[in-house]
């Protein structure tokens, strides 16, 4: 039987990284548990609709929305949409009064003199201002966006009205900057600005000052910029830098749909770089949400906020009324249910939280680019009995890979390495964990059948151990990435669909090198080439190929529902389970470790101590190694705060054990009633 020794000190240089990469964890977790305030907020106009709704006076839901835990306002750039709604200015189609003019129907004096001098062109557009101030900022941003050859200053009747070169329909939905009015009436209501300004075409220093000059004077929370450019892009992005940090405002950046890094505005991870990643929050609108029953959409938004460190939460209100409660009623239930539901979960409501900048140690992090050298090597030695036998030749490897991995950390850089460290971590300590398992099992001689209970609880301990040595790989996998960069999703890990195929790979080869799945022996006539060759050579039938057939699909999906960006339908009945399962636990375990991978390591016990046949173990082995995998690529999310991490994969391996426990406990029932049947042929014969 071939053996394969675990050279001791390559072990110790794991644990020696295992301890560097626990005190980033500690650190990491000490970063994340002191970012803990979401700014809750809603757009000005939605709550100005909801009191049009309910033919209530603005001042009444602006009061209720406060009391029910709202802390800021989105303030969107006036249009003249929304000032020929509000009468405080009104922007008039030339044609539309050429066509009163001739219908007779022009009755201002000013007006018809003006059309009779042959002053106003259908072509153009007219401001006329109701309000002075309205007026004056509209005037102000016009010129900055249109320039003074298209718009004119004209006398009515001793008022000064504006003539404006542009198309009406495009020219009412036109961004007009920020509104004082509305800023005013939003401080004054006890709420933040959340404001969202939008960019100019060939953006100028002076117009990047005049967009601030406006704010100035008003409580703003955070800036999160409309449209597809942030304000200053691309020449002016330094100015808005300088202002923002003179004013203290932090940036608010929209997470993308697909739930990972953010919504594409040119100039963004500029202006993130030049404020400092511990001054950006991530945000996210819930579009779907009034689709969503009230209880979901707070669930959704208490998950998201833990889960994508997501810090300002936009809302949106509810069109609808909920049964037996006014269109009022129930967006003040949801407002509410939403505040108390993130309070419950430890959180504080106000400005959004940011992360203090953070980056491990180098001598800490060059520590587990070394544990991560030695794992390699260690595994390397566990499937290549020659290395295995020199234990000279792994020393070289590991200062080989160790000074590789080590010295551009040292050095300061080494980001493109931690990566590599990472990939490492995800699949290598699964692959060992696993590995460490099969060779106990290789080692076992016990004779005797082992009763069920026994058996279950041997089966549990393999399994708590198993996760636990996988555990180490995510401590490796989190300590190579972490710094805000990747808590905020400016940089994230691109190896994860790797992860799902690589542990089995590794699993499989090591498998291979110890268990003939052929006849169950165990000795050196054969290693992985010959098994693989013999494999090659079997004749396959029909039933085989449609066996082969279902495993591909089978693992087609496998990759493909992992991630966001797959478009891989989940059916309802998982949803309401996943969702049963985030009220049952701290964080919802992961389905392919709870219903997948641990009760196929159950099984895989049961299969090596009751002797069924190697393909069968081999089998259920590589399932198992799903589930190892998968808990350390859990880590690999950095948006997700450590400790709730850790614990979803600790709620994964306890609900999982149970669940293979069932799995035995009906294997152990069905083959005891198939005893049963053959024993009774047998009589019958």
């Amino acid at each position: 039987m071939k053996g394969f020794k675990y050279n001791r000190w390559l072990v110790l240089v794991i644990v020696i990284g295992l301890l560097a990469a626990l005190a980033i964890g500690f650190q990491r977790h000490a970063v994340e548990r002191a970012n803990r305030q979401v700014d809750l907020a809603i757009d000005y106009e939605g709550l100005q609709e909801l009191a049009q709704r309910e033919g209530l006076p603005e001042r009444v839901v602006l009061e209720k929305a406060k009391e029910a835990g709202i802390t800021s306002l989105a303030v969107y750039e006036t249009t003249f949409k929304k000032l020929n709604d509000n009468g405080k200015a009104a922007a008039i189609d030339g044609s539309k009064i050429l066509e009163s003019y001739h219908a007779g129907t022009l009755e201002d004096p000013a007006w018809r003199q003006l059309v009779a001098s042959g002053k106003i062109d259908g072509k153009e557009v007219y401001v006329v201002g109701h309000d002075p101030q309205t007026y004056r900022e509209v005037k102000e941003d016009l010129l900055r966006r249109l320039g003074s050859d298209r718009v004119t200053a004209l006398q009515v009747g001793g008022e000064e009205v504006l003539a404006v070169k542009a198309h009406y329909d495009s020219f009412l939905k036109m961004n007009l900057g920020m509104p004082t009015d509305e800023m005013k009436a939003v401080n004054d209501a006890g709420f933040h600005v959340l404001a969202r300004p939008s960019n100019y075409e060939d953006c100028t220093p002076d117009d990047v000052k005049a967009v601030f000059a406006r704010l100035d004077g008003f409580d703003v929370s955070e800036i999160v910029f409309s449209g597809q450019q942030t304000l200053g892009a691309p020449k002016a992005l330094q100015t808005t830098i300088d202002e923002m940090k003179a004013r203290g405002i932090n940036l608010g950046l929209i997470e993308a749909v697909t739930q990972l890094q953010f919504y594409k505005q040119d100039g963004m991870e500029e202006l993130a770089k030049g404020l400092g990643y511990d001054h950006v929050a991530r945000l996210i609108p819930k579009d779907e949400q009034p689709k969503l029953k009230i209880d979901t959409a707070v669930e959704r938004w208490s998950n998201t906020d833990e889960e994508r460190n997501i810090r300002i939460d936009l809302l949106r209100i509810y069109d609808k009324p909920s049964p037996n409660m006014s269109l009022m009623e129930t967006n003040m239930k949801y407002f509410q249910e939403t505040h108390d539901k993130l309070v419950a979960h430890g959180y504080t409501i106000g400005k959004a939280g940011t992360f203090a900048v953070y980056d491990a140690s180098k001598v800490l992090r060059a520590l587990v680019m070394l544990g991560v050298a030695a794992a390699v090597v260690l595994y390397l030695s566990l499937v290549i009995p020659r290395l295995n036998a020199r234990t000279r030749y792994q020393h070289i490897l590991f200062v080989v890979f160790g000074l590789l991995a080590a010295v551009p950390v040292l050095m300061g850089n080494g980001s493109k390495i931690r990566v590599v460290a990472a990939l490492a971590s995800a699949n290598v300590f699964p692959a060992i964990a696993v590995i460490f398992q099969l060779d106990r099992v290789r080692a076992y001689k016990e004779k005797a059948r082992i009763a069920l209970p026994r058996l279950i609880v041997t089966a549990a301990i393999a399994l708590f151990v198993t996760g636990a040595l996988s555990y180490i790989g995510a401590a490796y996998l989190s300590a190579s990435l972490a710094d805000t960069q990747y808590f905020l999703e400016f940089n994230i890990f691109r190896g994860i669909k790797l992860t799902f195929v690589l542990p089995l790979i590794l699993v499989g080869i090591a498998f291979l090198q110890r268990f003939d799945i052929f006849d169950g022996r165990m000795d050196d006539t054969e290693g992985v080439v010959e098994q693989l060759r013999r494999i090659l050579d079997m004749p396959v039938k029909v039933k085989t190929l449609l066996v082969m057939l279902v495993v591909l699909v089978a693992g087609v999906v496998f990759v493909a529902r992992s991630g966001h960006t797959s478009g891989m339908p989940v059916s309802q009945t998982e949803l309401r389970f996943r969702a049963f399962l985030e009220q049952a636990f701290y964080a919802r375990p992961r389905t392919k470790e709870l219903m997948i991978g641990h009760p196929a390591f159950m099984l895989a016990a049961m299969a090596a101590l009751r002797k069924w046949p190697t393909m069968v173990f081999f089998a259920l082995v590589l399932v198992a190694t799903i589930g190892q995998g998968s808990m350390v690529e859990t880590f690999a999310h950095m948006r997700t705060p450590v400790y709730m991490s850790f614990m979803r994969g600790i709620g994964g391996i306890v609900l999982g054990a149970g669940i293979g426990a069932a799995a035995m406990i009906l294997v152990e029932l069905w083959q005891a009633i198939m005893a049963r049947a053959g024993k009774k042929e047998s009589k019958a014969d």
